[in-house]
Formats: C-alpha cells, structure tokens, sequence
C-alpha cells in the first residue's frame, strides 16, 4: 500500500512541477475522440515542443490545491488532458484550437498562462496571436519600415535630380 502512496505523491510532485515550469497549460476534454485522431493531436503538439498527458482528475485537483491555480479544479472533470509548454506561450492554445476546429469533439476547457489561472476565452485570445516566428517576422518589418522609407526617398530625389538635369 505504501507503494502506491509513494506512486502518487510523485505524480502530485510531478504535476505540480510541470504547472510550475510551463509558460502555457491548456486543459481540454477529449471525450469522443479516436485513438487516430488523438495520436495526430499528439504529433503535432510534440513537433511543436508541447507536452500532452494525461492524469487523474483527483491527483491533478491535489497538485493545485495549495497553489494559486486552486481556479483549475473546476475545469478538473470528465476525461482531462493537459497540454504544456515550457517554451512557447502561443503554442498550445493554438494547436489546441485550431485542431478543435477541425474536431468538435475536443472541448477546450481552461488553462494556465504564465502561472495565472485562465479561462476559456482567455485562451481562445491567446490562440489568435501569431506564434514565435510570426511575432518576430512582424518586428522585423516594423525595424525595416524607417530604413525602407528612407531609401525609397533618397531614390525618388535621385530621380528628381536626373529628371532636372535631362531637362
């Protein structure tokens, strides 16, 4: 028996660190889903760096009991996968998203983001920000915008001045 104990205070522990540790964690409800359907998901979360797994209820509910994301119990029904990220805030909330779009069946129910408990509209929100790569592309088109508009001025009084002298 105390085997079993000991077996669950570590996956207490070890929840309780992945919540810690994740930028993001979305909790979703994947009743309904095929072993197929749930393998895909699982794919494309892992090439993404997002980790998914599932718990019980119960041990997941213990793990936030004493921390400020005691707001996640609620959420903490039915068949529950979490998905977490240690790197990428956007990641997860919108693989999540996109792929419940495409499967009615998987229901986003909450989550984490940056250690404060959100909700579902939150991460809703949160999915329709542009990834890493996105955010990075539009800084730098916004760094490239003085120096493109300077060159494009210094061109048209370059052609002003050929013009003149033509004439």
């Amino acid at each position: 028996m105390s085997k079993v104990l000991e077996r669950k205070q570590s996956i207490v522990q070890e929840i309780s660190e992945k919540f810690q540790e994740s930028q993001t964690a979305v909790v979703v409800d994947y009743r309904g889903l095929s072993v197929s359907e749930v393998t895909a998901l699982r794919k494309e979360l892992r090439d993404a760096g997002v980790e998914y797994k599932v718990y019980k209820n119960t041990l997941t509910r213990r793990a936030v009991a004493d921390t400020d994301l005691q707001g996640l119990t609620e959420t903490l029904t039915g068949p529950t996968a979490v998905a977490f990220s240690k790197d990428d805030v956007v990641a997860p909330a919108k693989i999540l998203s996109n792929f419940a779009k495409d499967h009615e069946m998987l229901e986003i129910k909450g989550g984490v983001i940056e250690g404060n408990v959100a909700t579902l509209d939150q991460i809703k929100e949160l999915a329709t920000l542009p990834d890493h790569n996105g955010l990075v592309s539009m800084l730098l088109s916004v760094l490239q915008a003085p120096i493109r508009n300077l060159a494009y001025a210094a061109k048209a009084v370059a052609d002003q001045k050929d013009e003149a002298q033509e004439a």
